[in-house]
Parts: C-alpha cells; sequence; structure tokens
C-alpha cells in the first residue's frame, strides 16, 4: 500500500534532517499506530505520505503512485486529518456538496451514521461549533469519503472522554462494514493514525510502528505482541528474569515480560511497550 524508500527531509533552515534514509513498508487493510516523542517527525511522515510535503531524496508511493506527484486518481484515494485545522463558515451540507463529488466512494450514508454516533445534528453552521465538534465532524466526512488511506494526526486531542469512546466505536465499524448497503461498494482501508494518546487508541490497533529520530524502532503487529509478552500487574516479590520492563502502581508492578508456555493472552500496554523500545530494551 504504502512504500517508502530511502527519503531524506528536513525544513528549510534546519540542519539536522528530520529524516535521513528513511524506509517504511506499510500493508493494506490494517490500522497502523505511528508512535514516537514530540520533535521525531510523525505529522511529517503524514504530510510526506499525503504527498503535502516533498522529501529531498527517496521516493514514496501509494499503490504504486509517487504522493510527490498528487493527481488525482491518488488524491481520491488518499484523506489526512490534520491535528490542527479549520473549517469553513458556512453549513454541513454545503461543505459536503463541494467536497462530495471528488471521492467516488463518498457515502452519504456512512457520513450520517457517523454524525449520529457522534451525536451531531446534519444541518449545523461550521464556524459555530467547538473545536471538538469540529474534529468530529471532519472526522467523519474523512471516514466518509471512503478513502483507501485515511490519515489521522493526534485525532482524540480535544475531546471529552465519551467522545473518545465514540470515536473508537465509528473507526472499528467503518473498517468492519461496506459503505454501503451494496456489498460491491466494500473497501478495503489503512488508517495510519499518529498519537501520544495512546490508551485512547490502543484497542484499536492492528499495527505498531515506533520511530525515532530518523529511524525505525518497531515495526511489528499487535498478534505478534500478544504472542510474545505479556502485559500485566504483578506484586513486587514476583519479579524475575521474565520481565522486560516495569513501573510501580498503586496495586504492584506493572510489567511487560516474556510470555511463556501457558500464560494466558494479554491486550498490550502501549505506555510500556513504548518506553520499553525507547530504552533500548527490546
Amino acid at each position: 500500500m504504502i512504500d517508502i524508500k530511502d527519503i531524506t527531509y528536513s525544513y528549510p533552515g534546519q540542519k539536522v534532517p528530520v529524516f535521513d534514509q528513511f524506509s517504511l513498508s506499510i500493508a493494506g487493510n490494517s490500522i497502523y499506530g505511528l508512535l514516537g516523542k514530540n520533535g521525531t517527525g510523525k505529522s511529517t511522515l503524514l504530510s510526506l505520505i499525503a504527498g503535502l510535503l516533498r522529501p529531498r531524496q527517496g521516493t514514496i508511493s501509494v499503490d504504486g503512485m509517487s504522493s510527490m506527484e498528487r493527481n488525482a486518481a491518488l488524491l481520491r484515494d488518499v484523506f489526512i486529518v490534520s491535528e490542527e485545522f479549520d473549517l469553513p463558515a458556512m453549513s454541513l451540507s454545503s461543505y459536503v456538496q463541494l467536497l462530495a463529488p471528488f471521492y467516488p466512494r463518498f457515502s452519504h450514508e456512512l457520513l450520517s451514521r457517523c454524525l449520529t454516533a457522534f451525536e451531531l445534528p446534519s444541518d449545523m453552521q461550521l464556524h459555530q461549533l467547538s473545536m471538538g465538534q469540529k474534529k468530529k465532524v471532519q472526522m467523519s466526512i474523512a471516514l466518509a469519503a471512503g478513502t483507501r488511506l485515511l490519515l489521522m494526526d493526534e485525532p482524540t486531542n480535544g475531546l471529552d472522554i465519551p467522545s473518545k469512546s465514540q470515536f473508537r466505536k465509528v473507526v472499528a465499524e467503518t473498517m468492519s462494514v461496506p459503505l454501503s448497503s451494496s456489498a460491491s461498494d466494500a473497501v478495503e482501508r489503512t488508517i495510519l493514525i499518529s498519537t501520544h494518546q495512546v490508551h485512547d487508541v490502543e484497542q484499536l490497533l492492528d499495527h505498531i510502528l515506533i520511530i525515532s529520530e530518523r529511524a525505525l524502532l518497531l515495526d511489528t503487529s499487535v498478534a505478534d505482541l500478544t504472542d510474545r509478552f505479556v502485559f500485566e500487574v504483578r506484586p513486587s516479590g514476583q519479579l524475575d528474569d521474565t520481565i522486560i520492563y516495569a513501573e510501580p502502581s498503586l496495586q504492584g508492578n506493572i510489567v511487560m515480560a516474556h510470555r511463556e508456555e501457558g500464560d494466558a493472552e494479554t491486550q498490550v500496554n502501549l505506555e510500556l511497550l513504548f518506553n520499553a523500545v525507547t530504552k533500548g530494551l527490546l
């Protein structure tokens, strides 16, 4: 789906590049989590994939098409939801009327389902919305656009606790159902989510990417992680050499440990995983 080969990128006037000979491949029909510390280039990478920025060297292709060329065939299948954005001073219906013709699989039915899930009316004026409401509108439009590739930068920032739950529900449902009642409208969708709010999305993800300054630290599936490791709370007296990383808590120690025969499968704790990887323990 996405093939990034040996890209180098730096902003004007910047001596140290954000990426230097960076490579990455992303397959289709999965939800990827893109994690990294501040300044490691997560937002930049999304913009490079979408063709909003151009690498100084190297290539980026989406379904065999160069993102740098920004041709219509590619742009119709890519939607990016930036962390910071604004919406025009018009009604939602007018905004959708402008956008929908560009996306051949745009689903008004799916847009209505998303708005209902987010508890938003369909007759709203966009400039009168709060930032959280604007983000829910933009995510609803992004999902309804029917693009094969959806890029989201910090999608849960600005959302309250109920809205974060709604976000997970909406994304999960739109990954598993056709765009409309017609089976021919089904599309394989890849979602790449860049976030610091790991607990907001960890139940959604199929694959984890962790980057540092110009390097890819981890590129693996959630299934592989749950097969190899356990994430659980253990009493202080039960720390042993199977533990990779541990943090104290009120209940004992929250640990990431090698999974041994007979151990039950556990949900990945992205915060523990991230800390273990960035400390060089994995």
